[in-house]
Formats: structure tokens, sequence, C-alpha cells
């Protein structure tokens, strides 16, 4: 989710659910170590639980990182071997690392050395002309031995010649019942199923068998998703009733970041699918992304947004 679960979707998102776990979009070791910190690893007390999912494939590298993340105070941090964007590939890290799961295995092993939080792996079944059967079987058996704490499994192929990122989350076929099978082969592994899953209930009958479920793209286009997360997969209540009080509830943050020199957009643009199929949708969002963009764009921006659904002008947030 590169480019998309920032720091202000993660909050958006906590709105909706107070039980989620949340992942930060993939950052490279090599940005955490040379570059702006403080702006890569900032997250608000709210996010919690959040965990940092990490790019790279240097052992030594990603400890340091790990060690960042669990002083910065994140709940887990993450190896993704599963992206397949061009980047990736050239910084052999990503979806590439399925083709060497031994160097995986020491990545973790030098991790969880670093750390005390859960260290854990996201992955694909496999890449290119790997057979998923063998290549998912070879990858997690080969780096459980390092001890990670999960694995969450896309249950795709990454094709990293002939298709584009965006190819890679829609045209590969989904394999549900592979990850199933190694789940069942291996029950004292932890294995999280992610992939194509499009509503919150279709994810949740997987949990008869799967030790969780990762929603990526369904819940940030549509974020209200995520609203009976607490309530069917954790019984417990939900923290809003409606889009409207979600907006309501999230208003404060949007006020404190603006008045800390955030963009407007920059906020809101998380927002856009809040009210996906409500009426008044349509408007609500054209009006935020034509407006929210522009110079001094405040929160009436926003108030002006919601009062295209018909309801009432918030007040201002103390």
């Amino acid at each position: 989710m590169m480019d998309w679960t920032d720091r202000h979707c993660r909050s958006f998102h906590r709105v909706l659910t107070r039980k989620a776990l949340l992942y930060t979009e993939m950052v490279t070791t090599g940005a955490l170590i040379h570059g702006p910190r403080d702006r890569l690893l900032g997250f608000s007390p709210e996010e919690h639980p959040v965990a940092l999912q990490l790019g790279g494939s240097d052992p030594a590298a990603l400890a340091t990182c790990s060690r960042m993340a669990e002083e910065r105070g994140y709940d887990e941090v993450n190896l993704n071997c599963g992206c397949p964007s061009d980047r990736v590939q050239n910084g052999r890290f990503g979806a590439c690392l399925m083709a060497e799961p031994q160097l995986v295995a020491d990545c973790i092993a030098a991790m969880r050395a670093a750390v005390k939080i859960p260290v854990t792996v996201k992955c694909r079944i496999g890449i290119d002309d790997q057979d998923p059967e063998e290549a998912l079987r070879t990858f997690i058996d080969t780096v459980a031995k390092a001890g990670p704490d999960l694995f969450i499994v896309h249950a795709r192929k990454a094709w990293l010649k002939g298709l584009s990122p965006k190819e890679n989350r829609d045209v590969p076929p989904l394999d549900y019942d592979l990850v199933r099978r190694v789940k069942a082969e291996r029950p004292h592994l932890k294995i999280v199923l992610n992939g194509g899953l499009p509503s919150l209930q279709a994810a949740a009958e997987h949990l008869s068998w799967a030790d969780g479920v990762m929603l990526g793209r369904a819940a940030y286009e549509q974020p209200w998703r995520l609203a009976e997360v607490d309530s069917l997969i954790f019984g417990a209540p939900d923290p809003v009733a409606s889009p409207l009080q979600a907006a309501e509830a999230y208003m404060p943050y949007v006020e404190r970041q603006l008045a800390l020199g955030v963009p407007l957009a920059a906020i809101t643009r998380h927002m856009l699918g809040l009210f996906a199929g409500r009426p008044g949708a349509r408007l609500y969002r054209r009006h935020l992304a034509e407006n929210a963009h522009a110079k001094g764009a405040g929160v009436e921006v926003l108030q002006d947004a919601l009062a295209r659904l018909g309801a009432p002008q918030l007040e201002d947030a103390a």
C-alpha cells in the first residue's frame, strides 16, 4: 500500500476500528538509515496497534531499522517480500525475495535478535515461473526456521517480468486453497490470508482456518467496510455508527494537522470513499477532490463537502 497507508490514513482508519492492526506503507531500510527518519517513522498515539513494514534485504540494516521501530513504539515490524514494483526489484527487496528464502531467513533472524516486538513476514505464493505449490512451501519452511511470529500470504503470484504493479494486483489468479492447505500442513505456524478479499464478511469466512485476514484495497477504497471490524471479528462495540459520525470524530485530527501546516488534501484524500454507494457521495467526493488542493484550504472545505450529503454544517472542533 505504498503512498496510501500513511499516518493520516491510519489515523482515519483508527476512527473506524479500535482493534484492527494497522500497517504503515513499506519504508526501505536505506530511506530510514539515510533519510528523514522522523518523518518516515512518525505516527500518532491513537494509531496503536500499528506495525512498521520494512523493505530491504540486508540483515544488518533490517536489524538497525527494527530497533528504530521498537524505540519509536511500534507494536510490530514486518518484512515485505510481496511488493512487485520495479523500484523494489532494482533494490533487491519486495517480491523478488521469494527467490531467496534463505536470505529472508537470515534477515528475520537478525531482526528477531535485535528486538522484542513481533517480527512478521509478508509474501506472495510465488513469482514468475515458480510453481506456487513448491515455492510457497519452500519459502515458508525455510523462513520459519528463523522464528517469525507469523506469515501474511498474498494468495497470488507476482509476475516481475511482464506485468505492471497494478496488473499484479488483479491479473494473477487467487489461490486461497493453496494457502489453506499449507496452513493445514503446518498447524503450528500462524498464517494470515491476504489478497482480493472484497469485504469484511468475505474475509471473516476464512477465519475458520486462517489465523487472521488482511484487507488492503477493499478497506482503502471503501473505508466504511472497517466500521464493523470490532463487532464482527473481535466481539467488541464498534466505535462509530455512521459515516457522518466517523467524519465528525476525525475532524479534531484534521484541525490539529492543519495547524501544523499539513495540506488539507494530504489528510482528506483518504476519506474520498467514505460515503461510497450513499446518496450525495459523488458530490461529496467531487467537492473534496476539486477544493482540498487549493492553497490555504481549511476545514471548511471538508464541512462543505459533508453538507453536500445533506448533513448539517459541523461545528468547529474545540
